[in-house]
């Protein structure tokens, strides 16, 4: 059995961190005073600059297919691309993706909506979740009525990332209410903001923040239907599968930045005359911390293997969410408290992972329901204690 990683993935991923580390991360004390002024870290444009920066580096849609001028990247490579993105605070990520049940669009659709998110010069979102539908999806109301050639939708999304800067939203709606949405009751459509729909700033302890997206009778033409009809729950929860490994990706590259912060901290930092790192009480937080972060990183590792062998990687991918999300947030937390009171001011970004690091525990599928995935595959018999190796 062997752990190390391939010479190629070593170059690959040092070659991430190499841009982070000259394109990216010198940038962050000025994120830190534009956030502090209650301003963007980063505007479009300057994220734009950033991302053709790293095309010249060679990163250019790490999940793309090679067709459409991608990397079509293997999941172990594009978990480790993501674990250097972590390490830097500035809202920054790689261009050239786009959401992946966009494939499912047609040739006209591809033209119109795939090609240029892909390129950067269209923005989208993905709108399930509702104000009385988060983790129970299946409850959704939001509703699409035929109207002749075309659909007329009315109704509420909420929390939806990109909402604000979107200019087309994939959007699902329950297009047959005799039927269960997870069943053919629900279809995704793909509507441009100038169709009439409108997005609402939601103010969180985050930074940024989601939308809410507001429909009232838009009016939808049938060529805009994503898949087909009633193929909507479906596309959604591949949507939502898809960020199950690449967010406790990112949540290991913020640990680990902010544990060697706290190592730091802990050999330069004396009180009554030695490194406070002597002390045996943070002696702990480091090592339960550095036990917490290699844990994690072999059930992501392990979650997107999966992925790359063509399992199913649903279970290994909750567990990874599941337990990824909790370490980080335990991790932020003790590097917080061995900085000390510094460490809850903004002079320095540990109060902002802290804040920003809860949000993991919460969306594309909230802990409990990573729990009750994990446990209803044990009961169900759909996997085993042991996984693989069983």
């Amino acid at each position: 059995m062997d752990f190390s990683l391939s010479e190629e993935e070593k170059a690959i991923r040092d070659t991430a961190r190499a841009f982070i580390q000259k394109e990216v991360q010198p940038l962050e004390q000025e994120v830190l005073r534009r956030e502090r002024e209650h301003r963007p870290g980063l505007d479009r444009s300057e994220l734009r600059e950033l991302q053709l920066k790293a095309r010249q580096f060679g990163f250019w849609g790490l999940s793309t297919p090679s067709e459409y001028g991608g990397m079509d990247l293997p999941a172990v490579l594009q978990s480790l691309i993501w674990t250097e993105v972590g390490r830097s605070f500035v809202p920054f990520r790689f261009g050239g993706e786009a959401d992946n049940i966009l494939y499912f669009a047609n040739d006209e659709q591809r033209q119109e909506y795939l090609v240029p998110t892909i390129e950067g010069e269209r923005v989208s979102c993905f709108a399930i979740t509702e104000p009385g539908a988060g983790s129970d999806a299946a409850n959704i109301s939001f509703a699409a009525r035929r109207d002749g050639d075309d659909w007329v939708l009315t109704g509420e999304k909420t929390f939806i990332t990109n909402g604000n800067d979107a200019d087309f939203t994939i959007v699902i709606a329950v297009t047959d209410k005799d039927k269960d949405v997870r069943k053919g009751g629900a279809t995704a459509f793909l509507v441009d903001r100038a169709m009439g729909w409108r997005s609402e700033f939601i103010q969180t302890m985050g930074e940024g923040g989601p939308a809410s997206l507001v429909f009232d009778e838009v009016r939808v033409p049938s060529r805009n239907i994503l898949g087909e009809v009633g193929q909507g729950f479906d596309l959604a929860m591949r949507w939502i599968g898809k960020g199950r490994y690449i967010i406790p990706s990112h949540a290991l590259g913020i640990a680990e930045r902010a544990l060697k912060m706290a190592l730091e901290h802990a050999t330069t930092r004396h009180t009554f005359g030695r490194p406070i790192g002597d002390n045996q009480a943070i002696q702990w937080m480091l090592a339960d911390s550095e036990v917490e972060l290699e844990a994690a990183r072999w059930l992501v590792l392990r979650a997107a293997w999966t992925v790359d062998q063509g399992q199913d990687p649903r279970h290994a991918s909750s567990m990874a969410k599941l337990y990824g999300a909790a370490m980080v947030n335990h991790v932020v937390d003790r590097v917080m408290q061995i900085h000390g009171g510094m460490g809850y001011t903004r002079e320095l970004p540990i109060e902002r992972w802290y804040r920003q690091v809860r949000l993991l525990r919460i969306f594309e599928g909230t802990d409990e329901m990573q729990r009750l995935i994990i446990a209803r595959d044990l009961l169900r018999g759909y996997t085993q204690i042991g996984g693989h190796l069983a």
